[in-house]
């Protein structure tokens, strides 16, 4: 079985350009509601060299901000690369959920995929 770590990175994976996902979504998806901040330090630990598989800036926080605490990478970097996919911040720094929110993957498609870690 793959580590929750790499569960997180697979599902942030299935998040499409001009969308974006909460840690708390991502956690709930895995069927860890809880473990939202586990799904921001697993962000956070990303490999520089995995960066580009991982779409780590479409998770934001609950809000509809982004809350980056990474040494690696500024908020303002993470609004830009969200911005450069067509999501849009109001004035005060918050996402549209409705119009940006992502709608997540059914128990089904998760299996699927958590099968596809299994098997490779």
């Amino acid at each position: 079985m793959a580590s929750f770590f790499d569960q997180v990175y697979l599902v942030v994976q299935q998040i499409p350009p001009g969308k974006v996902a909460s840690y708390g979504q991502v956690a709930a998806i895995l069927g860890s509601p809880r473990a939202a901040r586990t799904v921001g330090w697993a962000l956070a630990s990303l490999r520089e060299s995995n960066e580009a598989d991982v779409p780590w800036q479409r998770v934001i926080n609950s809000q509809g901000r982004v809350s980056i605490r990474n040494l690696r990478h500024a908020m303002a970097e993470q609004q830009a690369l969200l911005e450069a996919e067509g999501v849009e911040f109001d004035a005060r720094g918050y996402v549209d959920w409705r119009r940006f929110g992502w709608d997540g993957l059914s128990s089904v498609e998760l299996e699927a995929l958590l099968e596809q870690i299994a098997d490779s």
